[in-house]
């Protein structure tokens, strides 16, 4: 599977942001599956109230045509109503015909360094695995990283593969808590790890801190890291081999080490 890693910046303008989708889709040509970051229409800081729609219509449904019209498979982050006054941090997967195929709503939300996402957004309560290009895929979302129990969740219900998105904080030392937790869940699982985090802010957003510190990552079982997109926006291409996994599951099967009864 031939995958895009979709490092674009995220502003204040759903439009903008929007066509940066689309600039980026045109960049990835010849991807099975592009994967964009956390919070695309709007980067956190705004009114999230404003641009959360339900899933088959709005920025959504914006996505389905441009994943249609490129043919490529994406997954992204959007905002949708929660129906309290708060919006869902929702992942949504589209298939290269536009079709939806599965949304993950954000588990773990980052009430943490100062920051209290769970004013803004209500939790989701459930581990998704889609079928999209030609693999199971799990969904995790920026500070659902710093839970390795999900990612476990993930891989036993079948994911081959895990999708990390990310609007990251910037912060001190935040830059090196990502790069090692996305890698450590590759380690751990023996899987292949897709971490995308939108490029960062070089403004600050209306309220609150400057997020994203770009960085991202295509990681492959034993650890190595395939692509890193360093600081700036950028759009990578790069292949996801899964005999990689079995090789690496032959020599090293701690999956299959597991001692559940002891612990």
């Amino acid at each position: 599977m031939r995958v895009a890693l979709c490092q674009i910046p995220v502003g204040d303008d759903p439009a903008e942001n929007l066509e940066q989708v689309r600039r980026a889709l045109a960049r990835a040509e010849g991807a099975d599956l592009a994967v964009f970051p956390e919070a695309v229409p709007v980067r956190f800081g705004n009114d999230l109230t404003a641009v959360a729609e339900p899933l088959e219509q709005g920025f959504a449904g914006e996505l389905r045509k441009l994943a249609r019209e490129h043919g490529t498979a994406l997954i992204a982050g959007v905002f949708e109503p929660a129906g309290d006054g708060r919006v869902y941090n929702t992942a949504v997967a589209i298939d290269a015909s536009g079709r939806p195929v599965g949304a993950y709503r954000k588990i773990h939300l980052f009430d943490a360094f100062g920051d209290r996402e769970s004013a803004r957004v209500a939790p989701g309560d459930a581990p998704v695995v889609v079928e999209l290009a030609g693999a199971r895929i799990g969904l995790i979302t920026c500070y659902d990283v710093r839970f390795p129990e999900l990612a476990r969740a993930l891989v036993d219900r079948g994911a081959q593969v895990l999708v990390i998105i990310a609007a990251w904080a910037q912060g001190v030392f935040k830059e090196e808590h990502w790069t090692t937790l996305v890698r450590a869940r590759a380690i751990e699982n023996t899987t292949w790890v897709v971490a995308v985090d939108k490029a960062p802010d070089r403004t600050r957003p209306p309220e609150g801190g400057p997020g994203g510190v770009g960085r991202s990552m295509l990681i492959d079982p034993m650890g190595t890291v395939v692509a890193d997109l360093g600081p700036f926006p950028a759009v990578r291409v790069a292949e996801i081999d899964q005999e990689v996994t079995e090789r690496v599951r032959r020599i090293l099967p701690s999956l299959q080490h597991r001692r559940p009864d002891a612990y």
